[in-house]
């Protein structure tokens, strides 16, 4: 495992945002959702392509709180440009399990 200094972690702006759409991204090569996200005042909406369709129906992301990386230069994914990553660990099998405050957040605040 490669070490990073301190400075090189506070560059990450991992903040907490809330899905307020999914919908199927069929476009996408591996199945994924098209999610738009509420950063709040200071960040505001971002789009986001997340391959979480092992573990959650687009209904069900409505209103959850997730946790992305907000400077990341936008990515060009198919006919989506995405300018922000979602988080997530992968499960025993290989599918992805978002990375989410157990408690909530103000929108926008960053990760410690």
């Amino acid at each position: 495992m490669n070490q990073i200094e301190w400075n090189d972690f506070t560059k990450v702006e991992l903040r907490v945002g809330r899905v307020i759409s999914a919908e199927v991204f069929a476009e996408a090569r591996k199945p994924a959702y098209k999610l738009h996200i509420d950063f709040g005042p200071e960040i505001g909406l971002r789009k986001s392509s997340a391959q979480i369709t092992a573990h959650y129906k687009p209904e069900n992301l409505i209103g959850k709180l997730v946790v992305a990386v907000v400077n990341f230069p936008p990515k060009q994914i198919g006919p989506l440009m995405s300018e922000c990553l979602v988080t997530g660990f992968h499960d025993a099998e290989g599918r992805v399990t978002l990375c989410v405050p157990e408690h909530v957040v103000p929108l926008g605040t960053k990760l410690l």
